[in-house]
């Protein structure tokens, strides 16, 4: 099991946001290519020397900053959407060979919440594995 922590405000940049250029060429625009070098600088550290085989289990807590009549531990039920926002952790986690496939995470568990230190927390563990 890998437990890694990234401070800060999480992007809400999501993979979904792609732009379409005149030619109609699609393209990443600058939000989104921040976000995954964000993830990138965040996950390098915590990068498995081998990727993981088989099926994997992926839990993720996106911690928004707490304030403005949110606390710490209430819900964040506002944009962006969960599935959104774990495709591009998930893109980045691959590329850098977390696993070979994100069709290898067979239970994911993600949540968005306010808190008092912000960041995103990131579990990943083998199928089977505690």
């Amino acid at each position: 099991m890998t437990e890694i922590w990234i401070p800060g405000k999480p992007p809400t940049a999501t993979s979904q946001q792609k732009g379409r250029s005149a030619s109609g060429v699609w393209y990443k625009p600058a939000k989104v290519r921040a976000a995954e070098q964000w993830y990138l600088w965040g996950l390098k550290s915590s990068k498995p020397a081998e990727p993981l085989e088989g099926a994997v289990i992926l839990s993720v807590e996106f911690r928004f900053p707490s304030g403005r009549g949110h606390k710490d531990g209430d819900p964040k039920i506002t944009r962006p959407d969960t599935d959104n926002m774990i495709k591009l952790l998930k893109d980045c986690m691959t590329q850098l060979g977390f696993w070979q496939d994100d069709a290898q995470v067979a239970l994911e568990l993600v949540r968005k919440s306010y808190a008092a230190e912000p960041g995103v927390k990131i579990i990943v563990s083998k199928w089977g594995q505690r």
